[in-house]
């Protein structure tokens, strides 16, 4: 009698999906929407509240959704290569949220130096997203294109990453309980004569499975001296750095513990590992 082929175990990785572990590792919607608001309110005052929002190297465009669906009034406009990614949010966000929201929310497959849909009041570009631009006439001319497609009182939001360690060649984690699995971001090489990284992000899940490389990343690591010449060379009236506050961690190991809160800075001390906010306003 023939034996049974043994069924190959289904493992966690198998099953998961790389957007939504993305999203749960990364990417925080309420955290962002309210940041630009208070920042509209305190460069551009009161009189209005910001209602177009355009979200550079979109992806699945879970900002964009959650813009729209925290304001029956507010618009997004969503731009990225990537058809399949786009798709994807499409699918699993947009569509889920309801035919108000889906009416609101536009997706373009444009490269965000060229493209022009209407003027809007905040355009951003974040989780370092613009980095993939490794020279100045790209990057200038990427921020000159986000210069116009601004109103007159408009915002223009990037993030950056810096510090000591993030030259050197490591992997930080992050346990993600909802998916029982690890994030892990890893800095695979830098080179200091181009200033070019490559990083990965990986996932290990509690069964022992991964996803090795569901992302990959090959950026300038660019300076904020350097963002806020090309920013202001582009056009823009003023540039804004806004810094976290840290205070002394709570463990022996922890030096200091990030506290969420961003406040506008010119000067710190420099950090092992620090995120800063930059807001250039039209």
């Amino acid at each position: 009698m023939a034996k049974r082929k043994k069924q190959p175990k289904i493992m966690m990785a198998d099953n998961a999906d790389k957007h939504e572990l993305y999203q749960a590792a990364v990417q925080c919607s309420e955290f962002e929407i309210a940041f630009y608001e208070d920042r509209f309110r305190d460069l551009r005052g009161k009189r209005r509240k910001p209602k177009i929002l355009r979200e550079d190297f979109c992806g699945t465009a879970m900002l964009s959704t959650d813009w729209c669906k925290s304001h029956p009034k507010r618009r997004a406009i969503g731009v990225d290569l990537c058809v399949e990614t786009l798709q994807w949010g499409a699918d699993k966000l947009i569509e889920p949220s309801g035919a108000s929201v889906k009416r609101r929310v536009t997706l373009l497959n444009e490269n965000v130096k060229t493209v022009r849909p209407e003027a809007v009041d905040l355009i951003c570009a974040m989780n370092f997203s613009y980095c993939v631009f490794k020279t100045r006439k790209h990057l200038g001319g990427y921020f000159k294109n986000a210069f116009k497609g601004l109103k007159k009182d408009g915002l223009f939001f990037l993030d950056l990453m810096g510090g000591t360690a993030t030259i050197d060649v490591n992997e930080e984690e992050k346990y993600l309980d909802d998916h029982e699995a690890t994030y892990i971001w890893e800095h695979e090489s830098f080179n200091p004569i181009t200033n070019d990284i490559v990083c990965h992000i990986h996932f290990e899940f509690d069964d022992g499975s991964r996803i090795d490389k569901a992302f990959s990343y090959e950026w300038r690591l660019w300076s904020l001296p350097e963002i806020q010449e090309l920013l202001i060379e582009a056009g823009f009236s003023s540039v804004h750095i806004y810094w976290e506050e840290f205070v002394e961690g709570r463990k022996k190991d922890e030096y200091l513990t990030g506290t969420g809160n961003y406040r506008e800075v010119s000067s710190v001390d420099q950090q092992e590992s620090w995120l800063a906010y930059i807001v250039a306003a039209v």
